[in-house]
């Protein structure tokens, strides 16, 4: 049996830990990265600076909640410091969002390697990936500037409570197999994928953080990095699947295997793990003995891991449990018995005659009311068609005026009439990006009546704007304050879109984000925002939020009609 790899326990990046770390050691027989300090479930530190070499004994930046960097960032909580870098919340103030900062000294001895690590994780762009936002020198600090996703859940916080559904473990593999395959093809390696690293959105999706960074941090590397990151997903699946991790020693909050048994198939630890995905985990482990008593070949890259999790069958959701309803309930209560003594259980009852019609006066003048209702509805309906008809032909100007609403009384909502107000004119609207621009010599395309043509914005990287902004839009002058009834948009594929309006008093177009406020949202391709109250305005911003893919591996918005009426 070859000697295979352990996986070494990683920081907690989102706790409040202040876990030691370990060196990575290549001198291993069969070329996967090794540390011998792994085996132990932990990792040791040697001397007070660790066991990195030099540029360990420079010191952590002193820093502090409430410090600021480049203007922007506002350090809110450390929740790691080790090793001369520490890693903290914050708060991006011009996007009005949390982030994760990693900082270090510019002189310490990762530092370089750390800005290149993020930058080239940066530039990947997958969204299955927690994304790195900015990395900067500044100041005599490095620091690097990552997503940070409050509604996901660590695979360590999951695993504490039980073990995985299988489609659950099914998804989890291959949704990170896919990540890190599309990573290595772009030469990108991560080296620290263990369960802290691992998160699954609040929508199911599985991301990965710290890709290539969280290795560079802490100065480890790999000769075959292909084959440790692909063992590493094996120790992922093997966790879910049982509750446990795949070596001797314990880690994550796991208990390890029992000392001198060797590696067991996850199916032979745990009872009722599906057969497959417990061979998928043998696999990836690279255990050759295992391997061989399954007549299967061991993946040694994630593109192998994946191909092989493609050729299983695949494992559906469960189905949704039905919950019976409770037992008919038979009341004692019954029609001349009020009052009684309530007979006793088993004892025929007597079936009361249902009531006679309803042929009193009362119900003589029920009908009458009745008949008088439906008389006042089809008048009213009348009337209404007659009016419609002659707003047709431009002969409702006197009605038109007696159906307006006091203008003092703001608390109601004049009826819309429906009719067309003009598009005066229109601009793009990029607020929270430097350059403020998106495609404004197209903006008239999007209000030109014709569905051909329509205003792009730029492709992003994810439907968020690839995490850079909140959103994109742009401003309609109706050309004077004007009662809004509603605003339809059209798109090229759904896209997500809130009605943003200006005061009434607005004397100018305003040119900040906050002067609008929120009238009505939607999403799809064909979006009716209609405001929740009365609305005068002459300025209309239709906001973006989440954009339409375009097919060809980004996202952009496309507005190819807008239309307000009254």
């Amino acid at each position: 049996m070859a000697e295979r790899s352990t996986a070494a326990v990683d920081v907690a990046d989102n706790s409040g830990e202040q876990p030691l770390t370990a060196k990575a050691d290549q001198s291993t027989a069969d070329g996967v990265a090794k540390n011998p300090e792994r085996d132990k479930g932990s990792d040791k530190a040697q001397g007070s600076n660790g066991i990195d070499g030099p540029g360990e004994k420079a010191s952590p930046p002193e820093l502090h909640s409430g410090h600021k960097l480049a203007r922007r960032y506002r350090l809110e909580e450390c929740v790691t410091r080790l090793d001369g870098f520490s890693s903290w919340r914050a708060v991006d103030e011009k996007l009005r969002r949390a982030v994760g900062v990693h900082i270090l000294p510019a002189d310490h001895a990762r530092a370089r390697s750390v800005l290149a690590a993020a930058r080239s994780s940066a530039l990947l762009g997958d969204p299955r990936f927690v994304q790195v936002l900015d990395a900067v020198e500044e100041n005599d600090l490095v620091y690097v500037v990552h997503e940070w996703l409050p509604d996901a859940t660590e695979l360590t916080a999951l695993l504490a409570a039980a073990p995985l559904e299988p489609h659950d473990a099914y998804q989890m593999v291959s949704q990170v197999a896919s990540a890190m395959a599309a990573a290595h093809r772009e030469g990108l390696a991560h080296l620290r994928l263990n369960p802290n690293a691992v998160l699954r959105a609040s929508t199911g999706q599985w991301r990965i953080r710290g890709l290539a960074v969280n290795a560079a941090l802490r100065g480890i590397s790999s000769d075959t990095p292909q084959r440790t990151d692909t063992e590493a997903i094996g120790a992922l699946l093997y966790a879910a699947l049982t509750q446990r991790w795949p070596y001797e020693s314990d880690a994550y909050g796991l208990s390890g295997l029992p000392k001198g048994v060797g590696l067991i198939a996850p199916d032979q630890v745990r009872a009722g793990v599906h057969r497959g995905l417990s061979e998928l985990a043998m696999r990836a482990l690279v255990n050759d003995g295992a391997t061989a008593s399954r007549h299967e070949a061991a993946c040694t890259t994630p593109e192998e891991l994946v191909k092989a999790i493609g050729e299983m069958p695949r494992i559906r959701p469960p189905e949704p449990a039905f919950t019976a309803p409770p037992e008919y309930q038979r009341t004692t209560y019954q029609q001349g018995t009020y009052g009684r003594q309530a007979p006793r259980p088993g004892t025929p009852q007597p079936i009361a005659p249902p009531p006679p019609p309803l042929q009193s006066r009362t119900g003589k003048a029920l009908k009458w009311a009745v008949s008088a209702l439906l008389i006042a509805a089809l008048g009213l309906g009348s009337w209404q068609l007659a009016d419609a008809l002659m707003d047709k032909g431009g002969k409702s100007d006197d009605t038109n005026k007696s159906q307006q609403t006091d203008d003092g009384d703001k608390g109601s909502k004049a009826p819309p009439s429906g009719r067309p107000i003009p598009i005066k004119g229109g601009r793009d609207f990029d607020p929270f990006s430097d350059d403020h621009s998106e495609n404004p010599n197209d903006i008239a395309k999007a209000f030109d009546s014709s569905p051909s043509t329509s205003w792009e914005t730029s492709y992003y990287l994810s439907p968020e704007f690839g995490n850079l902004k909140p959103g994109v839009g742009m401003i309609l002058d109706l050309g004077k304050v004007q009662q809004v009834g509603k605003v339809t948009v059209t798109f090229v594929g759904e896209t997500s879109v809130e009605l943003r309006a200006a005061g009434a008093d607005a004397g100018s177009e305003p040119t900040s984000f906050d002067a609008y406020t929120k009238a009505a949202g939607g999403s799809g391709t064909t979006v009716v925002l209609k405001p929740d109250k009365s609305l005068k305005t002459q300025y209309l911003l239709v906001w973006l939020t989440k954009l339409p893919s375009d097919g060809g591996g980004h996202w952009r918005g496309r507005v190819a009609d807008v239309k307000v009426t009254s």
